[in-house]
């Protein structure tokens, strides 16, 4: 077994076909917008309104509606009004699969069961730092902002799977690495696929194709994105106490395991993107 999307489930069972899977999730993306694109689908936010709601998620942990009311461009009503336009027409995979003749209600029933019970040894509610690891609560700072920012700027679907202890952390097709200092003393990492590199850059440079870029150019992206999510580290942990200093990421090519040093403790946090990918954030910390 192994974490899971439901559609990949029911590809690798045997149950439906990817070319289905694939039109079932072309239907998906064209029905659920994005709160920004369904506020200004609704005529309340310009294509600039947008732009300045996405820079402030970039330095501060807001969500869309929450940033936009803040910068006044919407009211809490507007917000609202969004949101249950948003849950009205919400499709989820299994009822776009329906729709698209991958399955029938009654499969889809059954199948989802299966799903469940298939993947409840891997979900997580809530990121655990080993008991052994001081300053715990800052570190799940980190774990939840990573998933957020990849949320929110990257728009990219995931599922975080349970933080684990390591002794190493594995190569990579790229890993940016920043230093945390003050009060607290750590090392991020943030590894990443070809493909989840590509994934970012499209994110960070608000293009569709990255394939004519330098390397240069897609490694700086992973970079800006890792700095976006230490930088709101630094902020919120500020608001629990600890004054947090980050230095400027480094970007590493290793071609060999990073050992954690004597001392430290390494922790994993996997996310589960898509088949063949891999992203990790991964944190070096002082015992």
């Amino acid at each position: 077994m192994a974490v899971k999307f439901f559609g990949q489930f029911l590809v690798e069972k045997g149950l439906i076909t990817r070319e289905k899977l694939l039109k079932a999730l072309e239907l998906q993306q064209a029905t659920n917008l994005k709160f920004g694109e369904m506020a200004h689908a609704m005529g309340l936010l310009s294509s600039v309104d947008i732009d300045r709601i996405h820079r402030l998620q970039h330095t501060e942990d807001l969500r869309f509606g929450d940033a936009a009311q803040k910068l006044g461009l919407l009211t809490s009503e507007q917000v609202q009004q969004v949101v249950t336009r948003q849950s009205n027409s919400y499709l989820y995979i299994g009822h776009a699969l329906v729709e698209v003749g991958a399955l029938n209600p009654d499969q889809l029933e059954r199948h989802l069961a299966d799903f469940q019970k298939d993947q409840a040894v891997y979900r997580v509610d809530r990121i655990e730092i080993p008991s052994n690891v001081p300053h715990a609560g800052l570190w799940e700072v980190c774990a939840d902002l990573t998933c957020k920012m990849l949320t929110r700027v990257a728009q990219l679907p995931h599922r975080a799977e349970q933080c684990r202890p390591i002794t190493r952390l594995a190569p990579n097709k790229l890993i940016v690495a920043m230093d945390l200092g003050g009060a607290v003393k750590g090392r991020y990492f943030l590894s990443a696929s070809a493909g989840i590199q590509e994934t970012l850059a499209r994110a960070i440079l608000k293009v569709d194709d990255v394939s004519g870029e330098p390397e240069e150019v897609l490694d700086d992206t992973l970079a800006e994105f890792a700095n976006i999510v230490c930088g709101n580290v630094a902020a919120k942990g500020g608001q629990l106490g600890f004054h947090v200093e980050i230095a400027p990421p480094e970007i590493l090519h290793p071609g060999s395991p990073i050992e954690v040093p004597e001392g430290q403790a390494g922790l994993l946090f996997p996310y589960h993107i898509v088949e063949n990918e891999r992203l990790e954030m991964a944190l070096f910390v002082q015992k």
